[in-house]
C-alpha cells in the first residue's frame, strides 16, 4: 500500500461455467458447460501463488460442481492451503449440501427474503436455508448481488445474516449490467438508498462484511478501475480485475463493491484502510 504497487494479491479461479441454475441477473453461466480438470487447475494455482497472490477464490457457475475423478471441490480447498494461501474462499449458489469447513469463507448467493430470491434465482430459497442449518461450519457468507428485483430486501438479508446459524456476515455487491441485462441496475440515487439502509443496519448489529467508508464512491460509481490487485484466471487465461474487463464501458458500471475497497485501499486512503483492517479481523 506504502509503495502504490499494483501486484495482485486476490486471484480467483474459475473452476466451470456450468451451473443448475439460471439466474436472471447472470451473463457467465453454462456458455461451455466444461468443467476444468485438476491438473490446469493445479497450474493455475501455482501460476497465481509465484504472482504474489495470497487471497485465492474458487468460483464457477456452480463450484460444488466440479470434479475430477474422485477429486472434489474440498480437495483443491486443502491443496490451496498446503501451497500457502492464507485465504481460500468459496463461492456457490448454496443448492448443494454444505460440507466445506477448510474453506475460510463459503461465500452463498442469497438474493432477498423468499419471495423475492426466488424471482432471482428460481424455487431455491428453502433448499439453500435446509442446506445452511445443516452446514458443517459457521463459515457462510450471504453473498447478495442488489438489482431492481429485490433492491427492497436488504434489510431482511441483513437481518437473516444476523439470526441464522452458521451464517457470519453478509456482502453486498451492486449488479454490474452486462448488455442483456441493463435492466436491472440500479440508479445512483437507488444505490444511495440501498447503502443508507446498510449502514442502518450496521448501526444495528447486522454483521456487514463490506466497507461503509467505501459507500459515497460506490454510489457515483468514482473509484478507480480496473483493479491491479485482484486477477482473474478461466481455462489459462489471466485478466485483470474480472472477466468483464474487455467489455466496452462496463468497467465503468461496476457494481462489485470489494473492487472499489480495494482500489480504494491501494490508494493510500487511510480511513478506509483503516475500517478494513476493523472487518477483516472480525468476519475472517
Amino acid at each position: 500500500m506504502l509503495l502504490h504497487r499494483k501486484d495482485p494479491i486476490l486471484g480467483t479461479i474459475i473452476l466451470t461455467d456450468r451451473c443448475n441454475l439460471r439466474c436472471k441477473h447472470c451473463s457467465v453461466n453454462n456458455i461451455t458447460t466444461a468443467i476444468h480438470p485438476y491438473q490446469q487447475i493445479h497450474l493455475e494455482m501455482k501460476q497465481l501463488y509465484d504472482m504474489g497472490v495470497r487471497i485465492l477464490f474458487f468460483c464457477g457457475g456452480e463450484t460444488f460442481l466440479w470434479h475430477d475423478g474422485e477429486l472434489t471441490l474440498r480437495d483443491l480447498v486443502i491443496k490451496a492451503k498446503k501451497m500457502g494461501f492464507l485465504i481460500v474462499n468459496v463461492v456457490t449458489n448454496g443448492t448443494f449440501s454444505i460440507d466445506l469447513p477448510e474453506a475460510d469463507l463459503i461465500l452463498l448467493s442469497l438474493d432477498g427474503d423468499r419471495d423475492r430470491h426466488n424471482a432471482v434465482r428460481g424455487d431455491t430459497y428453502d433448499t439453500i436455508m435446509e442446506n445452511i442449518a445443516h452446514a458443517t461450519a459457521d463459515n457462510i457468507c450471504f453473498y447478495m448481488a442488489v438489482n431492481q428485483i429485490n433492491k427492497n430486501a436488504v434489510r431482511e438479508v441483513c437481518l437473516l445474516a444476523k439470526n441464522t446459524k452458521n451464517v457470519r456476515a453478509v456482502s453486498f455487491n451492486f449488479h454490474t449490467p452486462y448488455p442483456d441485462t441493463l435492466h436491472l441496475a440500479l440508479s445512483r440515487e437507488e444505490k444511495a438508498t440501498c447503502c443508507e439502509t446498510i449502514s442502518q443496519m450496521m448501526d444495528e448489529g447486522a454483521p456487514v462484511f463490506n466497507l461503509r467508508t467505501a459507500f459515497p464512491y460506490l454510489i457515483s460509481n468514482s473509484f478507480p478501475t480496473p483493479c491491479h490487485q485482484c486477477v482473474v484466471i478461466e481455462k489459462g487465461r489471466l485478466s485483470v480485475c474480472g472477466r468483464c474487463i474487455d467489455i466496452p464501458g462496463l468497467c465503468e458500471k461496476c457494481g462489485y463493491f470489494f473492487v472499489a475497497e480495494y482500489t480504494l485501499i491501494f490508494q493510500g486512503h487511510f480511513r478506509i484502510i483503516a475500517d478494513m483492517l476493523r472487518t477483516y479481523l472480525k468476519y475472517i
